[in-house]
């Protein structure tokens, strides 16, 4: 039996109640993840004792604000945590207030902040806690839009590997008119390119069919476009790894998402997989036209 210690890598969950924070956590469990919930961050330290003890490679934590006080320990136990040589990953999961308020109405449970006020004043509570946190988080999933499976496929593609040593990419395509996906770590706007839509033969299919993408591709503009987001990606990657962040999301927009960003994103995906990078791809608003 080898007593040695195995390196842990710790992913920490946090985000807002009602944004998919337990879905997260189910499908790490399933993915092979060791997974606490509600652990108090002083017990951090404790807690990559006893991983390296018990060999567990993989541990995830779900920090929230049902800790209360002892979630504004969390730089102190960070900091703790850097000293035993761990650096941890910060997951946040967020939603829109709309979409938490319709969430909470369906299961008829109060949020951990609200107290004898409404759902409103339990969500604003809850930011103004969590701001800081969010604003150092590594990756951030906004589940406004996406139900529980699709958030499922994004931890999945995110942590399904066993050590992850390279950069996982998410290429999203959206619509602006739908608005800008807050979980993005850049974003690209492509209406510049012409646009289908005004193509009679093209406006019913959608960038992931042959036509529309020949079109789009065939833009002067396109080549250059895609050589330079290469370029870019290329550029990021070292710096992102050497920071400790293992998962990035490109997001690339048009109009409605349905014509140009479906079919660069394709593109995009396809020439990035040539070059050995892990790239998977989202058509977040494909459909909602």
């Amino acid at each position: 039996m080898n007593d040695t210690p195995v390196p842990v890598r710790l992913l920490v969950i946090t985000g807002m109640s009602g944004a998919g924070r337990r879905t997260v956590g189910h499908t790490l469990e399933d993915l092979g993840w060791f997974v606490v919930d509600n652990l108090p961050p002083s017990l951090l330290v404790e807690l990559i004792q006893t991983s390296r003890q018990r060999q567990f490679s993989r541990v995830a934590v779900v920090l929230d604000v049902r800790t209360r006080s002892e979630f504004k320990q969390i730089p102190e136990a960070f900091a703790d945590l850097g000293k035993a040589g761990v650096m941890p990953q910060i997951l946040f999961v967020d939603a829109s207030d709309e979409a938490i308020v319709r969430r909470q109405e369906s299961v008829r449970r109060p949020l951990p902040l609200q107290g004898s006020g409404g759902l409103l004043d339990g969500i604003r509570k809850e930011r103004e806690m969590l701001a800081g946190i969010r604003a150092s988080a590594d990756l951030v999933f906004d589940t406004t839009s996406i139900n529980v499976h699709e958030l499922a496929k994004r931890v999945t593609m995110a942590f399904g590997g066993e050590n992850d040593p390279e950069l996982q990419l998410t290429l999203m395509s959206f619509g602006f008119k739908n608005g800008i996906p807050i979980d993005a770590d850049m974003v690209f706007d492509i209406r510049f390119l012409p646009n289908p839509h005004w193509v009679p033969a093209l406006r019913p299919q959608t960038g992931l069919s042959q036509p529309v993408s020949a079109f789009v591709l065939g833009q002067p503009d396109a080549e250059p476009f895609l050589e330079h987001a290469l370029a870019l990606v290329e550029l990021v990657t070292p710096g992102y790894l050497r920071e400790g962040k293992r998962n990035a999301t490109i997001a690339i927009g048009c109009t409605g998402g349905k014509h140009r960003s479906t079919a660069i994103v394709e593109e995009l995906a396809l020439r990035l997989r040539g070059k050995g990078v892990t790239a998977e791809v989202v058509h977040r608003d494909l459909g909602k036209e």
